[in-house]
């Protein structure tokens, strides 16, 4: 029987440990003139200029992930009115540059993450056999698309990259139980996943540069970056 999970990104579910599970997300800025779409579930990269974007290679690029895209607010230049939105359309979204265009992330490198399979692959078409990757790394078969109507990301999880690779973007640390979605022999099982290369769990790349310092104000990280 099919799987009832089409590809939805990462959907927050909870906080690795005894931590507190706020489900909170963290207010950060898109430039004005950024012209990668980002979609709710999609993952976030920092880049030079202390603004995000969307990750910007399908496998999920070489820069460690600041968090999960969950939507922004602007204004929109044709009439004033302030648009809260799923999903990031870029200069098609029709913001006007002179006010902030707002995004939030989830971002504690502690959240969990449910994430669809995209595919089925013979060595783990089996409960054990994907069980059998838990505590180990997985890439996305891709990070970038995502549905232009609903704002929702497409990002799904490519069971062949299942290793113990340090540079693999996801460390799966577990299988949702989902009676709707436990058919292993097609793609959508729902893999519960943290961050595996967070940007918040140590100082680490950004794009375009390398971070010197970091500093926490009024809820907006500012970064001094060099090459």
């Amino acid at each position: 029987m099919a799987n009832s999970n089409g590809a939805y990104g990462l959907r927050p579910i909870g906080i690795v440990g005894q931590g507190a599970n706020t489900t909170g997300a963290t207010e950060y800025r898109i430039a004005s003139n950024n012209n990668t779409k980002m979609y709710q579930g999609s993952p976030i990269i920092p880049i030079a200029g202390g603004t995000i974007s969307e990750a910007q290679a399908a496998a999920g690029g070489n820069v460690g992930l600041l968090g999960v895209f969950w939507g922004c607010e602007y204004v929109r230049a044709s009439d004033g009115k302030t648009i809260w939105s799923a999903s990031w359309q870029g200069t098609a979204a029709g913001a006007d540059a002179n006010y902030p265009i707002k995004a939030f992330v989830y971002d504690n490198p502690m959240q969990t993450f449910t994430i669809a399979t995209s595919n089925v692959v013979g060595a783990r078409d089996t409960e054990a056999e994907v069980r059998s990757g838990v505590f180990k790394n997985i890439n996305f078969a891709t990070a970038t698309a995502g549905n232009n109507t609903t704002g929702i990301s497409s990002a799904t999880a490519d069971l062949n990259t299942i290793a113990t690779t340090a540079a693999h973007k996801l460390r799966i640390i577990g299988v949702q139980d989902d009676p709707a979605n436990s058919d292993f022999t097609v793609a959508g099982i729902p893999l519960i996943v943290r961050l595996n290369t967070s940007f918040n769990s140590a100082n680490g790349g950004i794009a375009a540069g390398f971070v010197h310092w970091r500093l926490r104000r009024s809820n907006t990280w500012l970064f001094h970056a060099h090459n």
